[in-house]
């Protein structure tokens, strides 16, 4: 299984939304409110990369308010 962080800049007032929206994703684990130039932080578990890039694409840059993303994909150090 492999894990990536992804940030989140959404337009504004619209945090709340897309926070409740994020949770409703099976592949998110943990969701986080951030200060600065991102707005929230979600961390999403996936098992190949066709799964990430569905969840990405399809589910997250497709919730209203979502501005902008950025993917960090953990790897073993």
């Amino acid at each position: 299984m492999s894990t990536a962080f992804v940030l989140f800049k959404c337009q504004p007032q619209r945090e709340l939304e897309v926070y409740l929206a994020l949770l409703e994703i099976d592949s998110v684990s943990e969701t986080h409110v951030a200060y600065g130039e991102y707005d929230l932080v979600a961390r999403i578990d996936f098992e190949d990369e066709k799964e990430m890039a569905k969840t990405l694409i399809g589910n997250m840059r497709s919730i209203p308010g979502v501005q902008k993303t950025e993917t960090l994909i953990a790897v073993e150090a």
